[in-house]
């Protein structure tokens, strides 16, 4: 199966949550959805035969049920289902690896605490070479709304010392997708060499600060010329990016992030990318790239 969105389906509430993003970002893209269900409940002597047959019937009604319901939600869906059974990271990454985009759900924990990143989907965000998106429970409603209100539909986290092109299509693309507005936010930090100059001199770090922002700007404007339709805002800012980008997730629909795929320690999210994705109050999709 190709050009597909992927969800990895479970009865959690995060689960049905991610299925009804992964059903409307499928509907928009024109393209098949296509849930997973991953069984790790071990089969051996010592369990019976027919409580792995009806856990079984168990998982297989609740895709049909989710099924029905995207198809019912957006007419004209193709939707196809499977159950697999493996590891979970194993089988939900190879899953992804043969989608255009999946969709994973993540728990609550409260607003001081953030959110839980099971170790599933946190294992399949450092492995996956495709984009994943990480989905609450609370924001399917509000994600179904078109952003011409003209909040930032899409945030996007950049960092212009190095090129990030995969991370750039995939803003751009929802932001036509969903007719939404797109909100770039590059955050820089003076060298440590400038610590003491910049407690005499608060100005001192102004001439990085246009840089700063003369980079993004030069970053965004090939994709600003292949994509006139999307209103594009860029801030350019001294300050940790996590914070700037998890400020920026209220009310928007999807914050993107990257994640280096060329690290040589192996699977690896980066320190940003992890804070974005435990603390943002949207989904957030995280972008592998070289």
């Amino acid at each position: 199966m190709t050009g597909h969105v992927t969800v990895g389906l479970d009865e959690s509430p995060e689960g049905l949550a991610a299925a009804r993003w992964a059903a409307r970002e499928a509907a928009l893209r024109g393209a098949p959805l296509h849930l997973v269900h991953v069984e790790e409940w071990p089969v051996t002597p010592e369990i019976p035969q027919t409580f792995t047959q009806s856990l079984v019937e168990r998982y297989e009604a609740l895709l049909r049920n989710t099924a029905d319901r995207a198809r019912r939600d957006h007419p004209g869906l193709e939707v196809t289902t499977e159950v697999v059974q493996g590891r979970a990271v194993d089988e939900l990454t190879r899953a992804a690896n043969e989608a255009e985009v999946t969709a994973l759900g993540s728990r609550g924990l409260g607003r001081l605490l953030g959110f839980l990143i099971g170790s599933v989907s946190l294992g399949v965000v450092a492995k996956t070479r495709s984009p994943v998106v990480l989905v609450r429970p609370q924001e399917t409603d509000a994600a179904s709304e078109d952003s011409s209100d003209g909040r930032p539909g899409i945030v996007l986290g950049l960092d212009v010392s190095r090129p990030c092109d995969p991370l750039l299509a995939f803003a751009f693309e929802q932001a036509v997708r969903r007719s939404a507005a797109l909100q770039v936010i590059h955050s820089w930090s003076l060298p440590a060499t400038y610590t003491y100059a910049a407690i005499l001199d608060p100005d001192v770090g102004s001439g990085l600060g246009q840089h700063a922002a003369q980079a993004l700007t030069d970053m965004l404007s090939p994709w600003r010329a292949e994509f006139p339709q999307v209103d594009v805002t860029e801030t350019a800012v001294m300050a940790p990016p996590a914070s700037e980008l998890v400020q920026a997730s209220q009310g928007a629909d999807l914050v993107v992030v990257g994640r280096r795929s060329s690290r040589p320690v192996g699977p690896h999210v980066g320190h940003v990318t992890h804070a974005v994705i435990h603390h943002s109050s949207a989904p957030v999709a995280v972008v592998p790239y070289e």
